[in-house]
């Protein structure tokens, strides 16, 4: 390339660059949110680098998944990419109503959160998946620190989920021990799961471990919003959380002022979307195949080039 080519070259990428800086409605950081397990690491910084690339400036913040309903509400934080309809939708509705803290919709992937069990425990508690039968094979599923009750591994206890109440609830004589992470959950799974020892424990999709292992999630009754709410309804007339979780999409959720202040990235939140297939594919490349959280976002931004960047036009 000759000198005056390159200068060309410097000179046109120099022009990009304050352009797209200078077409951003302000250079104060848009603060996103990370919590505690891959996949949502994933579709933050997948994110970041999207209002990156319009120019915007970008601070990633650690915060608890429910706590940070706080600092949404006070513009302190702006974006949280995931929050799940199956353990997010008390603090959805309890944050949103005053306007601000707002739902910026769906990010195109629905969850599934719940009991799950490898498929050969079913020779040892064959009733499964009805959850009626958890008692009965209570003992199946314990361990030496919890015999005769059975052992539930929950997720860490800043996700929420309720597992607690749904146990007192529903009479079951299960032990609820909360893993300390989300690596550490499905490093346990990973664990008994080569050795055909006794599991129950949270699983949740979109994620790599219902592809990889056979199994089932537990049929509790049907949740709805009486459910959490009346303890009159269901099946314990004096508790709330007889039931199952909730279903649904996973949302994106911003304070009000994301799109007060930066109405652009606000736009470009709320068009971001992503497939189920699309995160449990990249989950299992950075927790099974140990590729870096970057190289895979990258690798993505690579391949949805004309994707992304139709959402920052």
């Amino acid at each position: 390339m000759t000198l005056f080519k390159k200068l060309i070259a410097g000179l046109s990428i120099s022009f990009f660059l304050i352009s797209n800086t200078s077409a951003v409605e302000s250079q104060d950081p848009i603060k996103l949110t990370l919590h505690d397990w891959t996949g949502q690491h994933i579709t933050t910084n997948i994110m970041a680098e999207v209002l990156k690339e319009a120019g915007y400036n970008i601070e990633l913040i650690q915060a608890d998944y429910i706590a940070q309903f706080a600092g949404l509400q006070t513009g302190d934080l702006h974006v949280a990419m995931e929050m799940w309809e199956t353990t997010g939708r008390d603090a959805i509705d309890e944050y949103t109503p005053d306007g601000r803290v707002v739902n910026v919709g769906s990010t195109g992937m629905d969850a599934i959160e719940e009991w799950w069990y490898p498929s050969y425990m079913k020779d040892v508690c064959p009733g499964l998946p009805n959850w009626e039968v958890l008692n009965e094979c209570a003992e199946a599923f314990s361990t030496m620190e919890t015999a005769p009750m059975g052992r539930y591994l929950g997720g860490p206890v800043t996700w929420g989920g309720f597992d607690d109440e749904r146990v007192e609830a529903l009479g079951l004589d299960w032990e609820v021990i909360h893993a300390g992470t989300d690596a550490a959950l499905f490093a346990e799974l990973e664990s008994a799961y080569q050795r055909k020892d006794p599991i129950m424990l949270w699983v949740y999709a979109p994620h790599w471990a219902p592809s990889k292992f056979d199994g089932e999630f537990v049929d509790f009754p049907a949740y709805t919003t009486e459910c959490y709410t009346d303890p009159s309804w269901g099946i314990n007339p004096d508790s709330a959380y007889d039931c199952g979780k909730p279903r649904g999409p996973i949302w994106k959720i911003a304070s009000s002022q994301l799109k007060d202040k930066w109405p652009g990235a606000y736009d470009a939140v709320e068009a971001f979307n992503i497939s189920n297939d699309e995160m449990g594919k990249m989950v299992a490349e950075v927790d099974l195949d140990g590729k870096a959280l970057e190289d895979v976002v990258s690798n993505w931004m690579s391949s949805n080039s004309s994707r992304w960047q139709s959402w920052i036009k």
